[in-house]
């Protein structure tokens, strides 16, 4: 157990050691207040329909961008670099098992993102001194928010179990997430209604959307925790089959 620990430890700090983090902690605040300007100034506007803006904040193309592009730069390094470096033979003799070692990663890629997330929460205060906010909708966005995150973060960390090569590991992170992204939204052109039910529950535009009006199901849930569970199982795989080569 302590040594899980301190490979969370280690991850987490690591990126606070970085000169990367600062750079992506920065980029982000500063592009997601610029969308919350944005998105206030056209709510702002008496011809447009009334509406709440958490919802339009972080269920939007440019969220979603963000989402893509940061999830896989977060992961990349994460066992690419060890792979580069040969650290990652030291992690596979420790008494931790690869289980571990990919799980505690993950755990230290994914409290930097709720770290990463956590200043927006003022805009909910900036909000709250102006208008009457409905906090149940807030907080099962950024539920969302957190699942969506976890079950990115996890195929990020995949990508970078699979070279030595972080750019490369970001690359294919970036196209996996994509795809699945992408993948969902051929539920639109389903006609069989049985079909167009099977790609709504892949479509992450409409959890998202369900997420921002307060609707928690639980079919989601089991989506983003079986995701994730499923892209771990696929990392520690790949370290296992990589450790016997």
């Amino acid at each position: 157990m302590r040594g899980f620990v301190a490979i969370v430890r280690r991850e987490l700090l690591a990126y606070f050691y970085s000169p990367l983090a600062y750079i992506i902690m920065t980029t982000f605040l500063f592009v997601f207040g610029f969308l919350f300007d944005r998105t206030v100034t056209i709510l702002s506007n008496p011809r447009y329909p009334p509406a709440d803006i958490f919802p339009l904040l972080l269920n939007n193309p440019f969220t979603w961008i963000i989402l893509f592009l940061y999830c896989s730069t977060l992961t990349m390094r994460l066992i690419a670099e060890d792979r580069r470096s040969g650290a990652v033979e030291t992690l596979m003799t420790s008494p931790v098992t690869e289980w571990g070692v990919v799980i505690g990663k993950f755990l230290g890629a994914l409290l930097f993102y709720a770290v990463l997330w956590a200043p927006t929460l003022v805009y909910v205060w900036v909000i709250a001194m102006f208008a009457r906010v409905d906090f149940g909708p807030i907080a099962s966005g950024y539920l969302g928010i957190m699942l969506i995150g976890a079950f990115f973060l996890s195929i990020g960390i995949f990508a970078s179990s699979l070279t030595k090569n972080q750019v490369v590991a970001a690359i294919i992170g970036f196209s996996i997430l994509l795809v699945v992204f992408l993948f969902g939204i051929l539920g639109a052109f389903a006609t069989d209604p049985v079909w167009k039910n099977i790609w709504s529950y892949l479509t992450l535009w409409d959890h998202m959307e369900d997420f921002g009006k307060g609707i928690v199901d639980t079919r989601r849930l089991a989506y983003y925790v079986s995701g994730t569970v499923f892209f771990l199982y696929l990392t520690g795989l790949s370290l296992e089959v990589r450790k016997w080569r």
